[in-house]
C-alpha cells in the first residue's frame, strides 16, 4: 500500500485534528505554526502547509539537517557553536502557538561515532527552547504533535521491504479506512474510559513484572493517568510521570532503540532511591551510559507507560520510538523514559503548577526524554490506599 496523495491527504487530515485534540485552550485564525520537517516528508510538508493557509494560519517550515550536515556540525563545532541560538528563535518560541514534528530519517547511525557529551551539551543548550513550549501549553497557547513518513533508511533497519513498512504506517495510523479521523475519535472516547478507571483508584504504588523486570513505580500525589491526547500519531499509550523518587528494582528494554544516531540494544537498568545505579546494554553501552549521565534528572523516571493490543495495530520492530513505544503485537507493552516528565499528567490547574510545586511534587526535570520500551508478557499490579490491590494489566490489556 504506497503514500498516495489521497493517503497524504488523510494523513494530513489526521494531524491537524491531534494538533486540535492536544491543545488545552481554545484555537484561532492567524496562530504560528511551525512544521519542523525532514527531507523526505517534504510532500506531507507541503500538504500541512496548504491546509493550514486554508484554515487561516500562519505556517512556519523548518527543514531539518541532512545527516551530513548534522554529523558534521557535531564533528567540526566549537564549544560556543554547539550552543549557539540564532537571534529570534527565542522570540519565535515565545509567539508558537503550534507544532507539528515530520520524522523522516535518511540514516539512523550517522553519529554512531561521535562523542556523545557534545550531543548532550547542544541538547542541554535547546532545553531553555522547550521550557518555553512546556510553560506555553501548560497555559493552553500551545499544543503539538508528531508523526512518522517512512523512509528506506527505516525499513532496512526494521528489517522490513519498504512496501510493508508503509504498510505498517498506514494501519497503525488508520489511513487505510474511509475516514481515520473518526476512527480517532472512537479510540479517543474507548481510551477515556480506561483512563477514568485508573483515575478512581488511589494507587500508591505499582509493580511491574515479566521475564526480566521486577520494577516498583510511585505514582505520587495528585497525578492522573493520560493518554491518546493528539500528542503523537499514533498514540495509544496511557501514561503517566510517577514521583521519581519512589523507584526501584530491574527494568529491562527487549526493544533496540536508536537515539541521536546510535543503536542501542537490551538495555538494563537498576533503580535504587528513585536513580539509576547501574545501567547495562548489549549493544551501546557507552553511549547509554553518558546519556543517563547528561544531567541530574538523566538518571530518574520521567515517564511509565502501557498500550493496549486491543487498540493498536503495529505488530513489528519499526526502529523508530514513536512507532515501537506504541507496539501492540501479542503482549502490548509498557515503556519507561528516562529524563523530563509530562507536566499534564498533573491531576489539578496545569497552569498553576511552578516549577517549585513540580520538584515537591517529584516530577523530574532533565533535557533528556528516552522511551525505553518492554514488550514481554507482563502483569501490573496496582497497591490500592486501605491495604487492597488489583492487577491492572496482564495479557497486553488493561483488567479493570
Amino acid at each position: 500500500m504506497a503514500f498516495s496523495e489521497k493517503t497524504v491527504k488523510k494523513y494530513c487530515d489526521v494531524l491537524l485534528w491531534a494538533l486540535k485534540k492536544a491543545r488545552k485552550g481554545p484555537s484561532r485564525k492567524n496562530e504560528v505554526i511551525m512544521i519542523r520537517y525532514e527531507l523526505p516528508a517534504l510532500r506531507l510538508a507541503e500538504a500541512l502547509q496548504a491546509s493550514l493557509l486554508d484554515a487561516g494560519m500562519n505556517p512556519v517550515l523548518r527543514v531539518g539537517m541532512t545527516p551530513r550536515m548534522e554529523k558534521q556540525f557535531y564533528v567540526k563545532a566549537n564549544k560556543r557553536q554547539l550552543v549557539f541560538q540564532p537571534p529570534g528563535e527565542k522570540e519565535l518560541y515565545q509567539k508558537l502557538n503550534g507544532g507539528i514534528y515530520l520524522h523522516a530519517p535518511d540514516s539512523l547511525t550517522h553519529l554512531a561515532d561521535v562523542d556523545s557529551k557534545k550531543i548532550g551539551k547542544a541538547t542541554v543548550a535547546r532545553k531553555s527552547l522547550k521550557d518555553i513550549l512546556d510553560r506555553r501549553e501548560e497555559t493552553g497557547k500551545f499544543s503539538w504533535t508528531l508523526c512518522l513518513f517512512p523512509t528506506a533508511e527505516l525499513a532496512k533497519q526494521a528489517k522490513l521491504p519498504m512496501a510493508r513498512y508503509a504498510d505498517q504506517v498506514i494501519k497503525a495510523c488508520y489511513l487505510d479506512g474511509k475516514d481515520p479521523v473518526a476512527a480517532w475519535e472512537e479510540t479517543y472516547r474507548n481510551a477515556l474510559e480506561i483512563k477514568r478507571g485508573l483515575n478512581r483508584m488511589t494507587i500508591e504504588r505499582l509493580h511491574v513484572e515479566s521475564d526480566h523486570v521486577d520494577l516498583q513505580i510511585t505514582p505520587g500525589e495528585r497525578r492522573r493517568w493520560v493518554g491518546i491526547t493528539g500528542h503523537n500519531i499514533p498514540s495509544f499509550e496511557i501514561f503517566l510521570s510517577p514521583d521519581w523518587r519512589g523507584t526501584r528494582g530491574i527494568y529491562y528494554a527487549d526493544q533496540p532503540s536508536y537515539r541521536n544516531g546510535n543503536y542501542v540494544e537490551k538495555v538494563k537498568l537498576t533503580f535504587e532511591k528513585g536513580r539509576v545505579v547501574k545501567s547495562e546494554a548489549a549493544k551501546g553501552d557507552s553511549f547509554l551510559a553518558k546519556q543517563v549521565g547528561m544531567d541530574p534528572g538523566a538518571a530518574r523516571v520521567g515517564e511509565f507507560s502501557l498500550t493496549d493490543r486491543r487498540f493498536s495495530k503495529i505488530d513489528r520492530f519499526m526502529a523508530n520510538t514513536l512507532f515501537d513505544e506504541n507496539f501492540g503485537g501479542q503482549h502490548g507493552n509498557c515503556h519507561l523514559a528516562l529524563g523530563s516528565s509530562y507536566s499534564d499528567t498533573y491531576a489539578g490547574d496545569v497552569s498553576s503548577l511552578t516549577r517549585d510545586r513540580k520538584r515537591k511534587l517529584g516530577f523530574n526535570d532533565s533535557a533528556l526524554h528516552w522511551d525505553l520500551v518492554n514488550t514481554e508478557d507482563k502483569r501490573v499490579t496496582a497497591y490500592l490506599s486501605g491495604g487492597r490491590k488489583a492487577v491492572i494489566y496482564e495479557k497486553g490489556m488493561f483488567a479493570l
